[in-house]
């Protein structure tokens, strides 16, 4: 199995993988203030939304390296 055949397979399962979920959220801490031995954190949510666009697109495009349509030269 050659390197853009493996490409390939990798984008098509991440544009399924994209069009399953969505999106995906994460937390982040950052530290605002540290009084003597209080520390206060404050804890954000932030959520990243994968455009259906993208997620289609890098199926597409997955598709062409695996059947080698885009891996020749």
């Amino acid at each position: 199995m050659n390197a853009a055949r493996t490409a390939g397979i990798v984008l098509m399962i991440a544009g399924a993988i994209g069009l399953a979920y969505g999106g995906f959220t994460y937390t982040k801490e950052t530290h605002r203030a540290t009084v003597g031995p209080v520390e206060l954190a404050v804890k954000d949510r932030e959520s990243v939304t994968i455009p259906t666009w993208l997620s289609i697109g890098a199926i597409l495009v997955g598709g062409a390296l695996a059947i080698g349509v885009l891996g020749k030269r």
